[in-house]
């Protein structure tokens, strides 16, 4: 039986929560250090930390195991195993030397206006045929190609879970160890191919190793559904159009958030560059007087 995390919530003393540092704290911990490594980019990384927080709100009344106190959610979860997961991540690619991931390249673009167009335009899913789904000129159809990777994240996060219930496998079952480890690796180079696909122009296709990806995570899902009918049965409808709205609008901040942290990162460093190129020139012409 599943630990229940969501019981006797006012009881808040440090025994508690330490008893609530188990085996999934640290796989809290290394799963988004992991991810850090593959997304590279503190916005997107926050934002689907935060949004699986909602995810399990929406899903609590289909697995039990969601529910937990709000301090569990909050502090330990997001804060603490996420957050410093997702840190440590970073500097990893920072120490090593990682090639930094810009999902909103808008160093080019002066105008806020095109800043924003920019960075929505970056997460336009290309057509995987000559016919395009979603009109390329219609910036404002593509923030959904960013809510779909926060979706198919989030799908990928729940088969996890639904696997297990539904095939009643406790969490050190070697196939859910097993399955850990092959998405890991599947999912690598997956958001290397698609990185390249949303913000190389020249690249047209969306790569076979996202494909590969996608088939396995709606098998997943399906077999859930196939063999778990009666847990699915009891899915209030409302909760998931809730939750779809919600990730829409977590989608839709994550862009506009990062365009203005890229537009005034970019305008400290301009300012930076100015003024030591600035110094550098009246020390030139000081040698020369």
């Amino acid at each position: 039986m599943d630990k229940e995390y969501g019981v006797n919530c006012s009881d808040i003393t440090l025994e508690r929560i330490w008893s609530h540092v188990d085996v999934f704290a640290v796989g809290h911990y290394l799963g988004w250090l992991f991810k850090a490594l593959l997304v590279r980019h503190m916005g997107i990384l926050w934002a689907i930390s935060c949004m699986w927080e909602i995810t399990e709100i929406a899903f609590a009344h289909l697995l039990p195991n969601f529910i937990e106190c709000w301090w569990d959610a909050i502090v330990l979860d997001v804060i603490v195993c996420n957050g410093f997961g997702i840190w440590c991540g970073l500097k990893i690619c920072q120490i090593l030397e990682m090639r930094e991931y810009r999902w909103a390249g808008i160093k080019d673009i002066h105008s806020t206006t095109g800043k924003i167009k920019r960075a929505v335009l970056q997460f336009t899913p290309e057509s995987w045929t000559s016919v395009r789904w979603l009109d390329p000129k219609c910036s404002y159809m593509r923030i959904i190609a960013l809510m779909q990777l926060v979706i198919f994240w989030q799908t990928s996060e729940l088969n996890t879970f639904f696997l297990k219930h539904v095939f009643e496998m406790p969490p050190n079952h070697p196939l859910v160890i097993g399955r850990l480890i092959l998405i890991g690796v599947i999912v690598a180079p997956s958001v290397r191919q698609y990185y390249s696909y949303v913000t190389d122009t020249t690249c047209k296709r969306v790569g076979t190793q996202c494909w590969v990806y996608g088939c396995i995570m709606v098998a997943e899902a399906l077999l859930c559904i196939k063999h778990g009918r009666e847990l699915f049965e009891r899915t209030q409808a409302l909760n998931i159009i809730i939750w779809l709205c919600i990730m829409f609008i977590v989608s839709m901040g994550c862009v506009i958030g990062c365009v203005m942290w890229h537009k005034y990162y970019d305008m400290a460093e301009e300012i930076v560059t100015s003024s030591n190129q600035d110094g550098d020139h009246a020390v030139i012409q000081k040698k020369h007087k």
